[in-house]
């Protein structure tokens, strides 16, 4: 009895440590962590519910169940055709009466429809060929000509137009045959041809529905087409707001982690012999963590309530002397010379500036063995100018950071349709020189 209790222990403790159970909200096929809704995160898997989302999610119509067999229709369709054919068999005394033969064909015709979908020209073809034989049978006429209208409409809906006129082109020249000169020689005796009349009319009806067949080809057409612009658009959307997202972590990580660790290194050297400015530099610090956390704060918030209005507006150029502080705490002098009358520029605009002279300015802190640098600010009635220089020369040191910063003030500038260019001068610096619009073109 102990060695049963032993084993079941072992048992539930196996069960606990795979997830299988054991725990609050673990049930037969939960992870370890509780079910789904329980361990956060997002509960959607394709980007939140159908209604969160700009619009339904594209299907193309019958594209859930293309996988399963359309069992109810064919039903529907092969008791109708049966029946319907039964009842026009009593008002046509003159046909050959229906037997095993004709009632097989009806139940093949019809049975083929199961495989519309899957394989449309087979079908359209092979109902084709077993209403030919019906009719080349002499039985009486009646609904046998609908499964050929519905296998005729799924071959050019599925874009099999070629094989659908073929396959209807056939039958309808072998009834020609059949009715105008072969009835001779087939059931049933002394049958008599068929009037033109009635072909013109089977000839409309065939015309009209390869027409309706078209067009909800073309329709299904637009729609697959429709669908797939939004789902690129969607991705595109998606790709742009990741973009950007990892430029503003970016930008603001790389000068604040470069600010820091310059400051480190000041307050590690300066510990023992200075303990005051020591204590400057950690301030240095301790602010600059301060800011970083707060933008990084602001970016995620964005992710967390989309759609929300920021609660800190985005920083500009307003800001522009925190950031020539912030440098200077770096150990950087910046000196700050504008051209032109000064204006409200656009917020793409003044965050895309603020960033490109935020990313200029760690470049030189990180790359550079200046310790001055240079910003011009030109205002043009259509455009900003932006111009970072610095004496150099490189230096080759690396203060955290990615590598990433140009191929962000790239992407920043080509956002609004400006550009970007950035290189050593001749004299042995660097300059990054930016042209905004100030009415950009997204």
């Amino acid at each position: 009895m102990e060695e049963q209790r032993s084993r079941r222990g072992r048992w539930r403790e196996g069960r606990r440590a795979r997830g299988w159970g054991g725990g609050r909200g673990g049930g037969p096929h939960c992870r370890p962590g509780g079910p789904p809704w329980a361990r956060g995160g997002d509960r959607w898997s394709y980007g939140g519910p159908p209604w969160g989302q700009d619009g339904p999610p594209f299907r193309l119509p019958g594209a859930r169940r293309r996988g399963r067999l359309p069992w109810p229709s064919t039903l529907c369709l092969t008791v109708f055709v049966l029946v319907g054919t039964a009842f026009a068999a009593a008002n046509q005394p003159d046909r050959q009466p229906l037997d095993v033969y004709a009632w097989l064909l009806l139940l093949a015709g019809s049975a083929l429809l199961l495989f519309r979908r899957k394989h449309p020209v087979i079908v359209v073809f092979g109902i084709s060929a077993t209403v030919l034989g019906y009719f080349a049978a002499g039985y009486p006429y009646g609904p046998v000509f609908i499964p050929v209208a519905v296998a005729c409409f799924a071959a050019i809906v599925a874009g099999h137009r070629q094989a659908a006129w073929w396959a209807v082109g056939t039958l309808w020249v072998g009834h020609l045959l059949i009715a105008h000169w072969l009835y001779r020689w087939l059931p049933p005796a002394h049958d008599r041809p068929a009037p033109w009349g009635q072909e013109l009319v089977i000839a409309a009806f065939v015309v009209a529905l390869c027409a309706a067949a078209e067009l909800a080809r073309l329709r299904r057409e637009q729609w697959a087409r429709e669908g797939a612009e939004r789902a690129a658009a969607t991705k595109r959307r998606e790709n742009e707001e990741r973009l950007r997202i990892a430029r503003e972590l970016h930008d603001v990580l790389a000068h604040s982690i470069s600010v820091i660790n310059v400051q480190a290194g000041v307050g590690l050297a300066l510990l023992d012999s200075d303990p005051e400015q020591a204590r400057t530099a950690l301030t240095t610090i301790k602010a600059a963590s301060k800011e970083a956390l707060g933008e990084v704060r602001q970016v995620l918030d964005t992710l967390r309530t989309p759609g929300d209005a920021p609660r800190a507006p985005a920083p500009g150029l307003d800001r522009l002397p925190e950031l020539v502080e912030q440098a200077a705490s770096a150990g950087l002098t910046v000196d700050i010379r504008r051209d032109g009358e000064r204006m409200v520029l656009p917020p793409g605009t003044d965050l895309a500036a603020f960033r490109i002279i935020q990313e200029a300015l760690t470049n030189v802190v990180r790359h550079s063995g200046s310790r001055t640098a240079e910003i011009g600010l030109g205002y043009a009635p259509e455009s900003l100018e932006l111009r970072i220089d610095d004496a150099g020369p490189a230096t080759g040191g690396d203060a955290g950071g990615g590598g990433n910063g140009l191929v962000g003030m790239r992407e920043r500038a080509a956002a609004l349709g400006g550009t970007i260019e950035a290189g050593p001068r001749p004299d042995g610096g660097f300059r990054v020189r930016a042209t905004l619009p100030l009415h950009p073109e997204n």
